[in-house]
């Protein structure tokens, strides 16, 4: 199958704004969560704040923001920041969210259930002109597929399958595949409510871990076929060269225990990428450090690779940063590919009774040219993504 290949990237998250900062950050570690400030909340449990003021008041607010941030680094790093330079090629555009898609003009969306009046049309236009990928499309004046994923936890990670998707189909000459969610009362409550909010610092994979905090982020990943012109201007080193996807939906926010179909994603993902589970230099989990997805995570991963195993989870540097997580997450995998070296599980002491083998404790040299990220959501959905880079 052919590979689709990467020639630009942008993020911006608690690591900092900008792949430079988000290198240097993934080294020294040197990231902890606080109370959230962005919005009054009585709630005081630790999140994951990008380090940017934001532009709330705008429609879409902090999430087109991070958006607008990492897509103009995309941009940049492809050569293609000018209409000239797009002109000519469809481009298609896929964004995972799930904050900007349902959750973020919570004022408006009471008015609507009550009833209440709306003096003028504003707040609807700024609710509809939020659509992430819509708003994308609109602003770089693009031609070509354009859709918005709001699959929760999985969101960008799909978008990112979706784009590769459209590439070997043929339906566009280049895609923008991203994924966006910003800090809100909406989630912090929501997953408050659920029990999973860790009042401390996240423990991926530990025996106390206690949950999980939540982050805020965008990033953005600029793809094309092996076979494009633009790579004969645009050298590119990393591939997405494998796409797994299943749902199990056996609890409405809890993975099936067996992990079944979570290995199901994985094994689909390595075939269609061609490699053996032997190849894989290491995963990039998605490591919430809730109990149900670190357990049946790190068994079904420990059944796939066996003792060969080398994981970890950035969320103890970034928060889970929900739709955003599967495009960010790629992005640091690329990232540490590129680099030779896989960091450390950030919050991690003490493996977890029910699991066999603990994520990396410290910095580790690969020399694989392969890398899996995972991603899972509520309702069962998984998604893999295989990484390569030569």
């Amino acid at each position: 199958m052919q590979e689709v290949r990467v020639i630009g990237m942008g993020a911006v998250s608690a690591l900092g704004v900008g792949l430079s900062a988000t290198a240097e950050q993934l080294r020294k570690q040197n990231v902890s969560p606080h109370p959230v400030t962005r919005f009054d909340s009585t709630l005081k449990v630790p999140v994951f704040e990008v380090p940017h003021p934001g532009n709330p008041s705008r429609p879409g607010g902090n999430a087109i923001q991070w958006l607008e941030m990492a897509v103009e680094e995309a941009l940049h790093e492809a050569r293609l920041e000018s209409a000239e330079a797009r002109s000519g090629l469809r481009i298609g555009v896929c964004v995972g969210s799930t904050v900007l898609c349902q959750l973020h003009d919570l004022e408006f969306c009471a008015k609507l259930r009550t009833g209440e009046g709306i003096d003028d049309s504003t707040p609807y236009r700024n609710y509809v002109d939020a659509s992430p990928a819509e708003w994308l499309q609109r602003k770089y004046d693009l031609s070509g597929p354009v859709l918005t994923v709001s699959n929760a936890c999985t969101s960008s990670a799909d978008a990112l399958g979706i784009a590769r998707l459209w590439l070997l189909a043929g339906q566009c000459d280049l895609a923008i595949a991203a994924g966006t969610d910003s800090l809100e009362t909406g989630p912090l409550d929501g997953f408050h409510a659920l029990g999973v909010c860790s009042p401390v610092p996240c423990r991926p994979f530990d025996a106390s871990r206690a949950g999980l905090n939540l982050g805020e982020g965008a990033a953005v990943v600029v793809l094309v076929r092996e076979d494009s012109p633009l790579l004969a201007t645009h050298p590119s080193d990393i591939a997405l060269c494998g796409y797994g996807k299943s749902a199990d939906a056996s609890h409405i926010t809890q993975p099936l225990p067996s992990g079944d179909y979570l290995e199901k994603a994985i094994r689909d993902a390595l075939r269609e990428a061609e490699i053996e589970p032997s190849q894989i230099g290491f995963v990039n989990a998605h490591g919430t450090g809730t109990e149900a997805n670190d357990r049946v995570e790190g068994q079904t991963l420990a059944r796939i690779f066996g003792e060969s195993l080398r994981y970890h989870s950035i969320k103890g540097l970034t928060g889970h940063t929900l739709g955003a997580a599967g495009a960010l997450e790629f992005v640091f995998t690329a990232l540490m590919l590129r680099s030779g070296v896989a960091v450390r599980s950030h919050g991690f002491s003490q493996l977890a009774p029910e699991l066999t083998i603990p994520p990396l404790i410290e910095d580790t040299s690969i020399e694989a040219h392969y890398a899996l990220s995972t991603s899972l959501a509520f309702g069962g959905s998984n998604s893999a993504l295989i990484i390569c880079c030569k």
